[in-house]
């Protein structure tokens, strides 16, 4: 799970297991795997390390 800031500014938990895509259109846009899709204010590169983060959590057994 990763935290990110919808545009409204309220933060929100994203389960990073269902990322299709991220987009920058010039807004982050990112696609689940089951269409639903969100504008957030973190840069693309900044959703992937959040991503990547959380998976070095994972897979290290450190949660």
């Amino acid at each position: 799970m990763i935290e990110l800031t919808k545009m409204t500014h309220k933060k929100f938990i994203l389960n990073a297991e269902i990322i299709e895509s991220i987009e920058e259109v010039p807004e982050t846009l990112i696609t689940l795997t089951n269409g639903k899709k969100y504008i957030v204010l973190e840069s693309v590169n900044n959703v992937i390390n959040e991503v990547m983060q959380y998976k070095k959590k994972i897979f290290s057994g450190n949660l």
